[in-house]
């Protein structure tokens, strides 16, 4: 009996080296025991570490090949909800409400105050573009539609700081308190109250950095500020109401975007083509009209404050508010609004 649980246990370990490819020294034996009715032997192998494996018996041994492989506990669902980087079409439209009606609920000398920074910003980069579209008459001469586009390209700058630094801009705002006004969120005369302050704010800081840009003297070789101003305020009414429709259509398509983006990149993703597309077709914003037409009096274009507002600003406004509220919040809040639902004739039974 004794050389059967010998054999038995060289036979052990070869087969237990097999099946773990551990050293022959790494593996022990505290315990056995044969008997001559057992039909093999019942060894307890703890190769180190503590692991066990225990053999029933030598001649109905498993193969290596088949014992399978541990199956890995399934994986943890993530917490939370997934994140993504763009709202969907009707949790913007919510978002947009909220931010109308908190707009509306501003106190006046906030919505003054965030007027004239939205004026100032708009003016920056106004400034910009045309600081660096006067210096290229060469491309002017030859290739005005590449002078328009690299204009273009940098106006949006002043947008981008309207939003993400937080600004009251009135062609923005027909758009986002109208949103609130149609969700029943805001009162008609608190959306009208800020939108005036808003708009005499905006005045304000256009007005300030013209006279401060005029002041340096940066712009006083410059021809566009000027030539601007003219051809502005010779608009007839009824093509600067149309220009400005569609300009404040994407303009506010560019804010709606920017808000339904939930990261930096995205935001300035959003709001930069339609600004961009704007400026290089050519049409009529009263904000940025403020300062350039401005800024061309006081460089000494032939135009007069009278001419711009009669002639630009009045037609202008008017054509911007149109599309902020007509041409955008309206058919979103009959889309994703409670306007829409209250509309929507109930389901017959």
């Amino acid at each position: 009996m004794q050389v059967q649980a010998k054999k038995c246990q060289s036979g052990m370990l070869q087969v237990l080296q097999q099946r773990t490819r551990v050293p022959t020294s790494f593996l022990t034996y505290p315990s056995h025991s044969c008997s001559r009715s057992s039909k093999g032997c019942n060894i307890a192998c703890h190769p180190k570490p503590t692991a066990k494996f225990i053999c029933s018996s030598l001649a109905t041994s498993t193969p290596a090949s088949a014992v399978p492989a541990p199956v890995p506990p399934p994986a943890q669902p993530a917490s939370g909800p997934l994140s993504t980087s763009v709202q969907a079409p009707g949790i913007n439209f919510n978002t947009i409400a909220n931010t109308g009606a908190a707009k509306a609920a501003m106190p006046e000398w906030k919505s003054l105050l965030g007027g004239v920074l939205a004026g100032a910003y708009i003016s920056f980069g106004c400034f910009l573009s045309l600081s660096v579209g006067g210096s290229i008459p060469g491309i002017a001469t030859s290739n005005p539609g590449l002078q328009k586009l690299i204009m273009a390209m940098l106006f949006p700058v002043n947008l981008m700081m309207v939003t993400l630094c937080g600004a009251e801009l009135y062609t923005g705002n027909t758009a986002v308190v109208s949103v609130a006004m149609f969700e029943g969120k805001a009162k008609v005369s608190h959306a009208l109250r800020g939108l005036f302050y808003s708009f005499i704010g905006n005045w304000i800081g256009c007005f300030g950095i013209a006279a401060a840009v005029a002041a340096t003297g940066l712009m006083a070789a410059n021809p566009l500020p000027s030539a601007v101003a003219v051809a502005k305020t010779s608009l007839d009414p009824q093509t600067a109401f149309v220009r400005a429709i569609l300009c404040n259509w994407l303009v506010c398509l560019a804010v709606w975007m920017a808000s339904s983006a939930t990261s930096l990149p995205g935001k300035v993703m959003g709001l930069w083509p339609p600004v961009v597309a704007f400026f290089a077709i050519g049409l009529e914003h009263s904000i940025a009209n403020m300062f350039i037409i401005s800024l061309g009096i006081m460089l000494g274009a032939k135009v007069t404050f009278v001419q711009l507002w009669t002639s630009n600003l009045l037609p202008v406004t008017l054509g911007n508010t149109v599309a902020g509220v007509l041409c955008v919040a309206l058919p979103y809040a009959l889309l994703y609004g409670t306007l829409g639902q209250r509309l929507q004739r109930p389901s017959s039974a």
